[in-house]
C-alpha cells in the first residue's frame, strides 16, 4: 500500500515471526523457495528495544533485512521520549504541524520505526542518521547511498525494509481484502498472469490477485515508479521466483527475488529485492560507509573559522 533509542539490546524477547505463505499454487504471485532464502524473513520489533540483533543478521547473511510493527506498539515510548526531537531530526516540524492527531501519530511512529532499522542495519545511532526524501517521498539516508531502504504502512501496521545489494521495495495489505478479479484483472493482470488466474477456483482468485498487488506494488517501489508503472506491463510466474514480460516469458537473469509472508496474523507483506552484483564487502557499519572526501568537506565548513579570518585551510 502507498501512501522509522539509540542502543540495540542483544537480548532478544519474544516477538512474531512472518509466515511464508505455502506453496500450493496459490497463483502468479507465489514466492518460492529460492526466493523466501535470499529474502530475510521479516522480524516483529515491537518496540524501540529491537528485537535489533535479527537486523544485524540478516545484513550479514542476505545483505537486507524487513521489520514490522504496529503503530500502536511504538506510540507510547514515542510520544513520551525526551529525545524526540532530534530522534526525528529534519521531520520535526512536519509532526508538529499535522493537525490530525491518528495521521500525526502514524507518521511518528513510522519515521521512528525506519530510523530504528536503519540504525541497527548500519550499526549507528538513530540520531545520527539524517532521513530525507526524494521526489514523490520514498525516504532515503544522507549521505549513505549505498543502503536502500522502502517504507510501508497499511491500517495499523508499518513495514520497512533495508538492503545494501540494491534497490529494495515493501508493501503490504490486509490478507482479507477483498479483490474481484473480474474487475481488476485488466488493470493488474499481464496475459499471461490473467490465464493462470482463470485455471484457479474462483474463490481463490481474490487471494491471489492480492498477492500479485503487493508484489507488483513492492516492485514499482524498488525500482521508483510507484504506480507510474502500469502492472499490466510485467509479470511473475505461478511460483513467484521470476519477473516475466507481459507474455510470460523471462524479464530478469535472477537478479530480483521476491517473497510474500503472512505477518501478524493478519497482513500479507510482500518484498521485491535487487542484487546488483556489486556487493564486495559485508561491512555495513554507517562509518565506515560513510564518503570520506564528503565527510572532509563537511568538516571544513563546520569548523570554526581561525583568528584573522581563515578557515581551517592554509592562508593564501
Amino acid at each position: 500500500m502507498n501512501s522509522p533509542a539509540d542502543t540495540f539490546p542483544t537480548d532478544p524477547r519474544p516477538a512474531g515471526t512472518g509466515h511464508a505463505v505455502a506453496s500450493v499454487r496459490a497463483g502468479p504471485a507465489e514466492a518460492g523457495p529460492a526466493d523466501l532464502d535470499r529474502i530475510s524473513e521479516p522480524v516483529h520489533v515491537v518496540g524501540p528495544d529491537g528485537p535489533w540483533h535479527r537486523v544485524r543478521e540478516g545484513m550479514r547473511s542476505r545483505g537486507n533485512a524487513v521489520v514490522f510493527t504496529t503503530w500502536g506498539q511504538w506510540l507510547g515510548t514515542a510520544v513520551t521520549d525526551p529525545g524526540l526531537r532530534p530522534l526525528l531530526g529534519g521531520d520535526w516540524q512536519r509532526y508538529r504541524r499535522t493537525e490530525d492527531p491518528l495521521i500525526r501519530f502514524r507518521f511518528l511512529t513510522s519515521r521512528l520505526v525506519t530510523k530504528y532499522t536503519a540504525a541497527a542495519a548500519l550499526d549507528a545511532r538513530a540520531t545520527d542518521l539524517n532521513l530525507a526524501y526524494k521526489i514523490g517521498g520514498r525516504p532515503y539516508l544522507r549521505g549513505l547511498d549505498q543502503v536502500d531502504i522502502s517504507l510501508t504502512h497499511t491500517d495499523d501496521l508499518i513495514a520497512v525494509a533495508v538492503s545494501r545489494t540494491g534497490r529494495i521495495g515493501v508493501d503490504a495489505e490486509p490478507a482479507g481484502r477483498a479483490m474481484s478479479f473480474d474487475l481488476l484483472h485488466s488493470h493488474v493482470c499481464s496475459p499471461a498472469e490473467r490465464a493462470e488466474l482463470e485455471l484457479l477456483p474462483a474463490g481463490r482468485r481474490s487471494a491471489a490477485l492480492l498477492r500479485l498487488w503487493t508484489l507488483k506494488e513492492a516492485y514499482t517501489k524498488a525500482i521508483g515508479q510507484g504506480l507510474r508503472l502500469g502492472f499490466t506491463e510485467f509479470g511473475f510466474g505461478a511460483d513467484g521466483e521470476g519477473l516475466l514480460a507481459p507474455d510470460g516469458r523471462p524479464a530478469s537473469r535472477g537478479e530480483w527475488a521476491f517473497s510474500t509472508r503472512r505477518v501478524l496474523g493478519r497482513y500479507l507483506l510482500s518484498v521485491a529485492g535487487h542484487d546488483a552484483g556489486l556487493d564486495s564487502s559485508r561491512d555495513t557499519a554507517a562509518h565506515t560507509m560513510l564518503d570520506e572526501g564528503f565527510m572532509g568537506a563537511v568538516a571544513d565548513l563546520l569548523a570554526p573559522a581561525a583568528p584573522g579570518g581563515a578557515g581551517t585551510g592554509a592562508a593564501p
